[in-house]
């Protein structure tokens, strides 16, 4: 896999063949444009690769808004973007029409994407590096609730995984969000037990699926996302510790989200060969923007609370 790496003339002169839409894309083994646009915008060029499989990266400040990514620094960019070519390209894809389609489309063309990755070579070839872990059936209670006369908590409680997100948490977070949209209207705290607020999900179960379409069918109908935008206007999330992957893109519904000065943040799903499957392609960019999300998630870097409240991903930090 290469990267075609245009000035902004090569760019137009690219741009004017009839061949152009053979010149680059994942499948001629270009899944990457990068071009150096000086003061131009390059909105012709960046509407044009906006149809094309490919991750566009405007290099320079004047960039326009329909490039996947602007940045003065593309090397990273570049380099992410070929760890996982597919799921880059896939997820750029997705990103481009967050702002168009409504949560529910959001949701589903985001399960579509994550279950045709499943079945890609990049998530087997991750499979294949990780060390076993057991499904573990005998845990009890992935949740604690705790019923005030003003508020609500809701406490993720597998501290001892650091609260990693198995099925079984996930049947217990819209059982109890379902609930608590039918209850009375009180204020809902959501935050996680132990020293992490929440690793991610559970690695032991990613793979166990081996049919990508069945995968999608029971994210369809047992997604966590749906039930948690319902009671979301009233949820504060308060962070500590790491925060990853699908616990980002939870905490990115809420109301509120307050984090202690401590907490650092993920996304590692491309580098894995996948993207964001619990609704991350909806929530994320709604708070830091599509082209942010994808730059984060492509470079694949652990930011910290100061960072994240820059972004808008938080909206406090608690010294405390």
């Amino acid at each position: 896999m290469q990267t075609a790496f245009w000035s902004w003339s090569q760019a137009h002169e690219a741009l004017a063949s009839p061949d152009f839409d053979q010149m680059v894309g994942a499948a001629v083994n270009t899944p990457v444009v990068a071009v150096d646009l000086g003061d131009h915008p390059g909105s012709e060029i960046a509407n044009r690769l906006s149809q094309l499989p490919v991750v566009s990266i405007g290099v320079g400040s004047c960039a326009d808004s329909a490039w996947d990514i602007h940045s003065n620094d593309p090397d990273p960019l570049i380099a992410g973007a070929l760890a996982a070519p597919m799921a880059a390209v896939t997820t750029a894809q997705v990103l481009r029409g967050t702002e168009k389609r409504t949560f529910q489309e959001g949701l589903l063309v985001e399960s579509l994407a994550y279950s045709t990755l499943q079945s890609g070579a990049e998530f087997a070839s991750w499979l294949v590096k990780q060390s076993r872990r057991r499904v573990r059936e005998d845990e009890g209670s992935r949740l604690q609730v705790k019923e005030h006369d003003d508020r609500i908590e809701v406490i993720l409680n597998r501290a001892r995984l650091h609260n990693l997100i198995d099925s079984h948490m996930r049947d217990e977070l819209i059982e109890v969000f379902r609930a608590l949209a039918l209850g009375p209207d009180r204020p809902i705290s959501l935050s996680g037990a132990g020293p992490t607020f929440c690793a991610g999900g559970d690695p032991a179960e990613f793979g166990t699926v081996a049919d990508p379409l069945v995968a999608h069918l029971l994210r369809s109908s047992a997604n966590i996302a749906p039930y948690l935008s319902r009671i979301a206007d009233r949820v504060t999330a308060h962070l500590h510790g790491a925060c990853i992957g699908a616990g980002v893109e939870l905490i990115a519904f809420c109301d509120r989200v307050v984090a202690d000065v401590d907490t650092r943040f993920r996304l590692p799903e491309t580098r894995m060969g996948l993207m964001p499957g619990v609704g991350g392609t909806v929530s994320i960019p709604a708070r830091i923007g599509r082209q942010r999300t994808l730059a984060w998630l492509l470079q694949d870097h652990t930011i910290d609370a100061n960072t994240a409240l820059d972004w808008g991903l938080i909206d406090e930090i608690d010294p405390d």
